[in-house]
This record gives C-alpha cells, structure tokens and sequence, in this order.
C-alpha cells in the first residue's frame, strides 16, 4: 500500500494568507506574500498595497527555495554571509531570509515566502501565516 501524507488545502492556503495579512497590517508592513507546494509551485500570492512588484518575485523564490531545500532561507543567508561565498554559485534565487518551510509531523507540506520590508521582518510575517495552521 503506497504511502500518504498531508498536504496543502484550499482552505489552508487561505488561511495562512489570511494570518499573513494581518500580522503585516498590524505592522504597517507592505509585503507580498506567497505559498507554495513541496515541489515549490505557487499555490497563493498576496500583494499589499504598496509593496513594489519585484517583492512578488523575491517572495516566491524565497518560498520556492524553503520548500525543495526544507529549511528557512535564513540558513543560506547566514551561511553565505560567514564566508561561504562559493554557495554564490548556486543555481538558486531567494537564498535571503524571508522564507519558511511548513513541516507538519515530520512532512513538508510547501513553504511561505514574504518580501518587502526588512528580511527578518518578513520571516515574522512568513511564521505568522504558518501559525494560522495550528
């Protein structure tokens, strides 16, 4: 019998996107928002107003990134920024923090990405959508 495993609903997705918004408008944050699948597929985006139309791009490769790697793209960040520069190199956008995986039992079920305002500003937003889940 093959395996199964959760994943990412409709109502999941909206909900995360929801809780992001929130917490960014609290803040006075103009942020876009994205949420992807496991492989990285853009499954929502929210753009606040305000918020530039690159930071659509940068938040779904940063969402992009967290899911098919499985960690928050702070990890690249702060790799890169101690001095391993060759990761430069990598054929990967979106290696600046801001990005989220969303694990659940052990599962990645895709990730959160959020551009706009300061990297770990946008983390905070990303870890606000993802708590909505709980």
């Amino acid at each position: 019998m093959p395996a199964t495993k959760p994943y990412l609903l409709l109502a999941d997705v909206k909900a995360i996107l929801a809780a992001a918004e929130a917490h960014a408008l609290k803040n006075q944050w103009p942020v876009t928002v994205v949420v992807v699948d496991e492989g990285g597929h853009a499954l929502g985006l929210l753009r606040l107003d305000g918020c530039s139309a690159f930071a659509s791009k940068v938040a779904a490769e940063k969402a992009r990134v967290a899911a098919l790697s499985r960690r928050e793209t702070q990890f690249y960040e702060h790799m890169i920024n101690q001095g391993r520069n060759a990761f430069l190199s990598a054929p990967v956008e979106g290696m600046i923090e801001g990005g989220v995986p969303i694990v659940v039992d052990g599962h990645c079920l895709g990730a959160v990405g959020v551009s706009g305002v300061k990297s770990e500003q946008d983390a905070e937003v990303a870890r606000a959508g993802i708590a909505a889940l709980a």
